[in-house]
């Protein structure tokens, strides 16, 4: 069935604190120019919430205030670690995901649709750095740019979040809309440098990066399987934590 046109969309985008911008931008870039589609940045609490390098983008609606959503989107970055155990947020995915739309997120966002649950049996993609973290947490781990599987839609690491969103514009306004916003946007990638995936960038280099980051992503693994395993139980990951 064709995507209607006509009938409004609400979007929501969640913010918390050290979020990548972004994962966040990247999409709002594209969903912003859907016609008859409200897009709302979501947070806790309104106002002004920092990025993870600073830059910081206002929240317009809370939790608690958010309209209906078609479609709820999930951004990832360093963030996340502490959100993975942070009873509003993930309260708030386990309460609007089973109603939207599409459930969605780009790059470590995936592991917080895995931590309320979001993702148990479904193919997902996320950061490469983080994409086995996605089997502790019940999904498929999925070594593409963006993946779709049903209701859930994931995109890649950090620029992947424009292909994702233009590949759920697709899916909601059609690809001949998706097309006009690409072309808007000169989305035409000519990277300097080839080497923005492992599969294709210099061993030696990706080595030196996995390293720099070993230590957090240690502690991300640890993370993962103590909330996989909760999952398992039946608990609820958001409510192991106080909610400061």
């Amino acid at each position: 069935m064709q995507p209607d046109p006509t009938k409004p969309l609400s979007i929501g985008l969640v913010l918390y604190p050290g979020f990548t911008q972004l994962d966040l931008s990247g999409p709002y870039e594209v969903f912003s120019r859907l016609p008859e589609t409200d897009v709302h940045l979501i947070a806790e609490t309104a106002g002004a919430i920092a990025s993870e390098k600073g830059l910081a983008i206002v929240a317009d609606t809370t939790f608690d205030s958010a309209p209906p959503l078609d479609v709820l989107c999930v951004p990832g970055g360093p963030g996340q670690l502490a959100m993975m155990e942070h009873a509003p947020l993930i309260h708030f995915l386990q309460e609007r995901g089973p109603a939207a739309r599409y459930v969605t997120a780009v790059c470590t966002g995936a592991l917080l649709l895995g931590a309320a649950g979001l993702l148990r049996g479904y193919r997902a993609t996320t950061h490469w750095l983080s994409l086995d973290l996605l089997i502790p947490l019940g999904a498929i781990p999925v070594n593409e740019r963006v993946v779709i599987d049903r209701s859930r839609i994931t995109g890649g690491g950090v620029t992947a979040g424009i292909d994702f969103g233009l590949v759920l514009a697709a899916e909601l306004r059609g690809e001949a809309v998706a097309r006009e916003i690409q072309l808007l946007i000169e989305y035409d990638p000519a990277p300097p440098f080839t080497g923005g995936h492992p599969r294709i960038a210099d061993p030696d280099l990706v080595g030196r990066v996995t390293r720099a980051r070993g230590e957090f992503q240690e502690q991300r693994r640890l993370q993962a399987e103590r909330i996989g395993a909760e999952l398992i139980r039946g608990g609820s990951a958001g409510g192991a934590v106080t909610t400061s």
